[in-house]
Parts: C-alpha cells; structure tokens; sequence
C-alpha cells in the first residue's frame, strides 16, 4: 500500500456526496481538509467513527475544516447511513475505488485466511494549500478523532 506521503499534493478528484451533488476537492481550496476513507456504511466500526466525528463536528468547523467521508459504497446507501445517524458532513461515494486507490487505501486485505481488496481505514489531513499535511494509514477507531483534532489544531496554530 503506497500511502501519499506528508507534504505532496492531495490528489484531485470529484465524487457525488450522499445527495448525488458532485463535490471537488478544488472546491476547498483555502480550508483545510480532513478526508477519512473507511470500509462500509453502518458496519460497527465504520457506524462508530461516524458518529466519532459527528460527535466533533462543530469543533473541527469551528477550526475551519472541512471533514468529508468516503467509501465505496453507493449514493443512495450513503443517505440512509447519514440520515440514521444524523452525520452533518458530506459522505463520498467511491464505487470504483479510483480515489481511494490515488490515496493508497485501497489495498489488499485478509480475513479468515482470505485474501481480497478493500478500503483500509485511513485519514489524510489536507492543508489550506492543498498538501498533505498529516496521514493516519491503518487508523484505529477508538481515539482518532481526538488525534486529527489535535493535528488540525496544530495546523492552524
């Protein structure tokens, strides 16, 4: 899995969010940008850093981010999981997992033995200047938002 490293430019790209509106990264140019690829709608831990980050929301607006979640799960499939636990930020969908490959989190996995592809949980922390500021390859739930918070706030100064 090559992961994009600190400091290179965030690759672009342009996905539909859960209402079909089509959303560029170019759009947030001047805000920094938490993007955070996880596996599946309403899987327990994909449903519990959901509502981590739902649960931070405000505080990472109010530092001036922007926090967009993708998957590669479908539009509509990505309407019934916001609105069920009442996310207020924008989930991406990525059926093709073309930008999940350009970040690196899509890579083989394994389960009981089997191998397969798929999303491996990461976050990327994109600056006001559209570089990669901080990366979290193979992010464990419980805690991470609190790290990304922490990050924003030092990248905000």
């Amino acid at each position: 899995m090559a992961t994009l490293k600190v400091g290179s430019k965030a690759p672009a790209w342009t996905l539909p969010d859960q209402d079909g509106k089509p959303m560029k990264l170019s759009s947030f140019q001047g805000k920094p940008v938490v993007l955070y690829f996880y596996p599946r709608d309403d899987t327990p831990g994909c449903t519990q850093e959901a509502c981590d980050f739902r649960d931070q929301y405000a505080v990472l607006k109010k530092a001036g981010a922007v926090l967009l979640g993708v998957s590669p799960d479908d539009v509509k499939s990505h309407g019934k999981f916001a609105a069920k636990h009442a996310l207020p930020f924008p989930l991406l969908a990525d059926p093709d997992h073309a930008v999940a490959e350009a970040y690196g989190a899509w890579a083989e996995k394994s389960m009981y033995g089997r191998k397969y592809m798929g999303i491996v949980r990461s976050t990327f922390l994109i600056d006001a200047g559209g570089k990669v500021a901080r990366v979290w390859p193979k992010v464990k739930v419980r805690g991470h938002v609190d790290e990304v918070r922490e990050a924003l706030a030092a990248l905000s100064g």
